[in-house]
């Protein structure tokens, strides 16, 4: 959304300090995902099951605070070995390693029960690599009863509505994925390559019509942020339509459900949109990777060179994007998957490019309460970027091994070995021949 004037912000936390008493006073959510150890393999918030009695108003504020040490050594060969990017140089084993402790990223989160069955939330950004400033990441109502109409079993039952700005019910990686701050839900230290974040404002609507069983469709404006421009962008030539700003459409259909000690998960999700001045959603991210500076040009920065080890499609007008994600829990042991295929383009050119993207990951959780866990990830990217340069498809190839120590629900250690390798970017790129590799160790706080 924006970023928040110093004035605002100062108001907003005398507000947070007079609401702090009441918060400590009030009930926990209704239909709610919590933000701590306790909502890992949480997807959608649950809609049947015993639910907190309502008793008024209840003000939750949470929060969720990351710091990383990473020692990364990275490496390209554009022309001989060259570790400066961009120029020819002799080789500079020095400038090659990117080792210390990265910036740290902190979220804010309100979370309102206004009514029984309605909750409207909050979230921001207070510190992270993309913006240092305070940000507003969006906000929602979330409605799974009517009570100013007598609250009707069918709606209580079966059906929820979510309306604001709020992040797309796209694939399950999201719900595995860090957000700045909140990295607690991830098991690794960084999201995949193909990174699929954005928010929109508009509307879902959930179907819950048998156990285990959940229908989605929503519409959203196809942008990061409001606009009340029809052709927001100057048009390519006389094509015009091309620019024209049209929403997106989301459906999305899961199975979930126990069998004894087996959980087993199968969601298949559809992102479309047909024209769009500038569509975000695997460039929406408002926080930045936690590999810092990895394959970057020297004059980079850390704000504006923030996707470092991820890589974008560019397919920001016409998009069409489709993901699979299967997962299997038995006792401690845990798999996701995740297969998304994307196609489109932008809008100068006339020919739709693809891109499709593999990650398989394996946990197993162990002592009581599952407080250590052991993984592995294994993510491979292929496709062709846009560009006069790229007359082939590239591929990204990322192994990555970890271990996490929960001592609280609301504290978690991680420890991560990870390599990456760039495979068939032409000389002129700065990640021809690229790879880098290394370890990541991670401090997290989530409640």
């Amino acid at each position: 959304m924006k970023k928040i004037s110093f004035s605002n912000l100062l108001a907003g936390l005398v507000l947070i300090s007079f609401a702090l008493p009441l918060a400590a006073q009030q009930q926990d959510m209704q239909y709610f995902r919590p933000w701590d150890k306790n909502g890992i393999n949480v997807f959608e918030p649950i809609k049947g099951g015993e639910q907190p009695e309502y008793k008024g108003l209840s003000v939750r504020i949470g929060g969720s605070f990351t710091q990383d040490y990473q020692s990364l050594t990275h490496e390209n060969r554009p022309y001989k070995k060259n570790y400066l990017w961009g120029t020819v140089v002799a080789e500079d084993s020095a400038s090659a390693k990117l080792s210390g402790f990265n910036l740290a990223m902190a979220n804010l989160n309100f979370d309102f029960q206004i009514e029984d069955g309605i909750r409207v939330c909050l979230e921001n950004y207070m510190s992270s690599r993309h913006h240092n400033e305070f940000w507003v990441k969006g906000g929602y109502i979330q409605i799974d009863k009517l009570p100013m109409f007598g609250s009707p079993q069918w709606f209580t039952d079966y059906v929820r509505v979510k309306i604001g700005h709020f992040q797309p019910n796209f694939g399950d990686q999201q719900f595995r994925r860090t957000d700045g701050g909140n990295a607690i839900f991830n098991a690794f230290a960084e999201n995949l390559i193909l990174d699929a974040f954005t928010t929109e404002i508009g509307g879902e609507v959930y179907l819950f019509p048998a156990k285990g069983l959940m229908l989605m469709a929503g519409m959203t404006s196809g942008l990061i942020n409001g606009s009340v421009d029809n052709f927001p962008s100057t048009p390519v030539g006389t094509n015009k339509e091309a620019t024209k700003r049209n929403p997106s459409i989301s459906l999305k259909a899961a199975y979930d459900n126990t069998f004894g000690d087996l959980r087993f998960r199968l969601s298949a999700s559809m992102y479309n949109n047909g024209s769009s001045s500038r569509n975000t959603l695997y460039s929406g991210d408002r926080t930045g990777s936690h590999y810092f500076m990895v394959l970057e040009p020297a004059a980079g920065t850390y704000s504006a060179n923030f996707t470092s080890g991820r890589v974008n499609p560019g397919i920001t007008n016409r998009i069409t994007a489709i993901s699979i994600n299967p997962f299997v829990k038995f006792k401690g042991l845990e798999v996701f998957g995740t297969y998304e295929t994307i196609k489109g383009g932008t809008y100068a050119e006339t020919s739709d490019r693809s891109w499709n993207q593999l990650a398989v990951e394996g946990i197993f959780r162990f002592l009581p309460n599952e407080q250590l866990y052991l993984g592995a990830r294994y993510n491979t990217v292929s496709g062709r970027p846009s560009g006069a340069a790229f007359t082939k498809d590239v591929t990204i190839n990322r192994t990555a091994l970890v271990a996490g120590w929960f001592p609280t629900k609301n504290l978690l250690l991680k420890g991560e070995i990870v390599s990456q390798k760039y495979l068939d970017f032409p000389t002129s790129d700065i990640r021809n021949s690229g790879k880098f590799n290394g370890m990541m160790v991670e401090a997290v706080i989530g409640f």
